[in-house]
């Protein structure tokens, strides 16, 4: 099943809900458009995902994992092979290590669990609309530990990578605790375009497509410690 919904206004975040299951879908929404994020899509499967996607192109899409005929993880790798760049945040009962390192390589800027509350949720939504990344802290350490633990891969993974200056592993750092460039030039007192030009050279220096790609690689290659 698919549908657009009516957009309810300009300036707010529009949503997609990806979810086999009906009530849990209307349960979303139902909360959501309480806290002022515009619903204007839903879809059961994958490939009913790219359609609503398609039609409604929302600032954010809320994917679940777990899915028969086409899953989260086929709809992710489907978005990036089409060259979407719209912030997918995974959410899921599954909080398996391999699920969770799956989901980001394969393009998704954020992962929470169902257990969330609705100021949790709607915190990620937005932080993944305005350009950051999120991560449950309930698995980041344990993320953490698995990415280390993983062989690096033949592609990204095997290019060069230049060393970061000091400043530079401080926005790194926080990129990873999902921080948006806002909030990055807050906490570090810096202009916020000063703020950007950082994040695109680290991005640069890490050879890395976005920002999840980068704090994965960081991971992995131990520069956060």
């Amino acid at each position: 099943m698919t549908g657009s919904l009516p957009d309810g206004g300009l300036g707010t975040t529009r949503v997609v809900i990806v979810d086999d299951q009906t009530l849990v879908r209307h349960g979303i929404r139902t909360l959501l458009e309480i806290a002022a994020v515009d619903v204007v899509g839903e879809a059961d499967d994958g490939q009913a995902a790219l359609d609503v996607v398609d039609a409604t192109r929302p600032d954010v899409i809320l994917l679940d994992l777990r899915m028969p005929r086409f899953d989260g993880l086929w709809t992710l790798r489907q978005l990036g092979e089409r060259g979407i760049d719209i912030p997918v945040l995974v959410l899921t009962t599954f909080d398996d290590d391999t699920l969770v390192l799956d989901a980001l390589r394969a393009g998704a800027r954020g992962y929470l669990l169902k257990d969330v509350t609705v100021e949790q949720l709607t915190r990620a939504v937005r932080t993944l609309a305005d350009g950051g990344t999120l991560v449950a802290p309930s698995i980041t350490s344990r993320m953490l530990r698995a990415v280390r633990a993983v062989p690096p891969a033949s592609g990204s993974d095997a290019l060069p990578v230049q060393p970061l200056t000091e400043r530079e592993t401080e926005v790194l750092r926080l990129m990873a605790e999902g921080y948006t460039n806002r909030e990055i030039s807050s906490a570090l007192s810096l202009v916020e375009g000063t703020v950007k030009n950082h994040v695109s050279t680290i991005l640069l220096k890490l050879s890395a497509r976005d920002r999840t790609n980068a704090v994965l690689r960081a991971l992995h290659l131990g520069i956060l410690g």
